[in-house]
């Protein structure tokens, strides 16, 4: 049968995995199952996949399951659910030699976050908040049999709001233990004033290492994250010696000696610039190491892609015998497993164009779950096992759920290029030409800017990349300096200063393009998402190379950004200035904005945004589109509804992401075509 096109409705068909964790004997591994189905609905169940192939489904419907964890003794399996006991989401456990699953706990409304057996089996750790009385469903309900009003949302703190989680308020998660044999469950620890944890138990299952912020302002203050030894009955204390600045994916060592976190030692780093690095702790305190600050290594570096969750955490793994930690490396638009000595540095494990996710590791250490996808493949599960006569880890995929619908499909096979820009920068970039593509001829392309900025492109499945090549688009695609990936100096050239080294990276990659045989170089487009937006709301206020272009979920007015975003800016934090008070302070702000160049814009402008999105408000569109408006300038303005978020291109209803697409690929066809 001859292969087709791919097309945008292919995401019906699209299976999705993710959070792959092997079984303690690593016989199988564990992992969540998502899919579309036939009423517009994301349908999630916990799978797992023997290390011949095999495939077991252990949960059923409609109800929805994830964060599924084996038991220590691999008997049962832990999962949350939100579907099964509506309107509160229950952890349940599932017998792995058969049965059914049972509730085990009856929390109220509210919201779980990431769970973890003790290692005796005993009790489930996990953090949890609890919905205020008024916005229940019950009290809801009762409202609307009363014929009352919505009430008032009461806030007392900077910290009230998160994209994709909604206004959680004054409300704020604490960490809980729940009884693995009763069910019963009691708060033990609430001491962060904004409610984000990173937790781990103690090899004897005696107490937990948590990490949280120390101040009371903690998205007013410098970073200063600690780590606390809490035992059963909420007895804390902290970690004596440890330095200020960021912490997160606290891992205590097997031997009990040792306690190892991701993070950095700056205090003003808020988004991530500089490297996220590994460090070990001793388990009493004082002595503390870093162990990667010798390599030019991100460990929160990850490589992006419309089929997947965004991830921007450091993944760590102690090896059984404390000896050496397994980390994710993000490099040159790669995804790889590395592992760090105690002496400290960074040993790549694997190779090659992909991007692989890690899990966890089994019992002997001898296997690592983790998920695969190349940019010509859909992630599917996967092993990774040393081999003998080097060492190296190699991936063996265990599943092909989307395998069958790929064999249908032409698909575009990403080239990529080093090109020269600026100060003796090297850009990394990829290009895709269209399906059915014939020399001689000149096609229309479009040059994709990513979101982040602190993120990158590289090996991995794009379905929107590969429907712009179907429908005859040259696809172009970079990392220009502010991208992870390429070293911590790439990373921090535009701290505070975007629209400077990064757009001389977008005007070469563009010159470029300008210069390929394949492409016409005037029909050229240039669109992009969060801060790929933003990128395209510059170009565009500063050149006129561009035919078309398509600014989605974008930043447009810094001034105004930095009080309506869920991460509100702190003043002279990332950004010199504030956007309030002093004019000289607004000011600093005002030339970082692309909505400050606008009179120069000539080009035709597709707008995208959603009308819940609490990391760019939509307010930052509603600018632009009337900016462009009023000087007469062709553009378009698409609003998606309240109930999607800011991540909707990747996670959004189906029927909207198809919607978003047909808008996209209409956009271009009519103004380079």
């Amino acid at each position: 049968m001859p292969k087709r096109p791919i097309a945008a409705d292919d995401l019906l068909r699209f299976i999705f995995v993710s959070d792959p964790q092997i079984s303690p004997d690593g016989a199988r591994i564990l992992f969540t199952r998502k899919h579309v189905n036939e009423k517009n609905k994301y349908i999630t169940n916990l799978c797992s996949v023997e290390i011949e192939g095999k495939v077991t489904q252990w949960t059923q419907g409609e109800g929805g399951a994830g964060s599924g964890r084996w038991s220590p003794d691999g008997t049962q399996i832990a999962f949350v659910s939100g579907g099964r006991d509506k309107p509160a989401s229950q952890v349940y456990l599932i017998p792995v030699d058969g049965g059914e699953a049972r509730k085990l706990t009856s929390l109220p409304e509210g919201s779980i976050g990431g769970i973890r057996w003790s290692p005796d089996g005993k009790w489930i750790a996990l953090t949890f908040r609890e919905l205020h009385p008024d916005w229940t469903e019950k009290a809801k309900k009762e409202r609307a049999e009363k014929g009352l009003s919505t009430p008032p949302r009461e806030i007392d703190t900077v910290w009230y709001r998160l994209d994709g989680d909604g206004y959680f308020l004054n409300d704020r998660h604490g960490v809980y233990l729940v009884d693995t044999k009763t069910g019963e469950h009691r708060k033990l620890y609430d001491k962060d004033f904004a409610g984000m944890y990173s937790f781990d138990w103690s090899p004897d299952s005696k107490e937990l290492a948590i990490v949280h912020s120390a101040s009371k302002q903690p998205f007013v203050d410098p970073a200063n994250d600690q780590i606390w030894r809490v035992d059963l009955k909420g007895k804390a204390r902290k970690i004596p010696g440890l330095p200020k600045g960021e912490k997160s994916t606290v891992r205590w060592s097997p031997d009990g000696k040792h306690i190892a976190y991701a993070g950095d030692v700056d205090e003003n780093d808020p988004w991530g610039v500089r490297n996220t690095k590994l460090y070990v702790v001793a388990a009493e305190g004082d002595k503390v190491k870093c162990l990667t600050d010798k390599q030019d290594y991100d460990l929160a570096a990850s490589t992006i892609s419309d089929c997947k969750d965004a991830g921007y955490e450091a993944v760590l793994e102690w090896a059984p015998d404390s000896k050496s930690i397994y980390v994710q490396i993000g490099w040159h638009g790669e995804q790889h497993i590395g592992v760090v000595s105690l002496k400290g540095g960074v040993e790549l494990l694997s190779e090659g164009r992909h991007a692989i996710s890690m899990g966890n590791l089994s019992n002997d250490g001898s296997k690592i779950a983790a998920t695969y996808t190349t940019a010509m493949k859909l992630a599917e599960v996967c092993v990774m096992t040393p081999e003998l006569a080097t060492g190296r880890l190699a991936p063996k995929v265990l599943t092909n759920f989307n395998g069958p619908l790929l064999d249908e499909l032409k698909l575009s096979e990403p080239e990529d290029v080093w090109i020269d820009s600026t100060d003796g920068t090297k850009v990394h970039a990829w290009v895709m030409k269209p399906i059915g593509y014939k020399a001689p001829k000149r096609y229309p392309a479009v040059l994709e800017v990513h979101g982040g900025p602190h993120t990158q492109y590289g090996w991995a499945f794009f379905h929107e990349f590969q429907v712009l090549a179907a429908a005859g688009h040259v696809v172009v695609f970079s990392n220009p300096r502010g991208s992870k990936g390429y070293g911590e100096a790439h990373t921090a050239a535009i701290r505070g200063d975007w629209g400077d080294k990064d757009w001389d990276d977008i005007q070469a990659v563009t010159r470029w393009m300008q210069h390929q045989p394949y492409i016409h170089a005037g029909k050229i487009g240039i669109m992009g998402g969060s801060y790929g937006g933003y990128m395209t709301n510059w170009a565009i206020g500063h050149s006129d190379a561009y035919k078309a272009a398509i600014t989605d979920r974008c930043v447009s007015n810094m001034v105004s950004m930095a009080g309506s975003s869920d991460f509100p800016f702190n003043k002279n934090g990332y950004f010199k200035g504030v956007a309030w008070g002093d004019l000289n302070q607004i000011k600093e702000l005002w030339k970082q904005s692309p909505i400050a160049f606008f009179e120069k814009v000539k080009t035709p402008t597709l707008i995208i945004h959603s009308e819940g999105d609490l990391r760019c408000n939509i307010e930052q569109s509603e600018q632009v589109f009337t900016a462009l408006q009023q000087q007469g300038i062709v553009s378009r303005f698409v609003r998606y509804p309240v109930d999607t978020s800011h991540g909707m291109s990747r996670g959004g209803p189906p029927d909207l992401r198809l919607h978003r697409l047909g808008e996209i690929t209409k956009w271009l066809g009519k103004h380079l075509k």
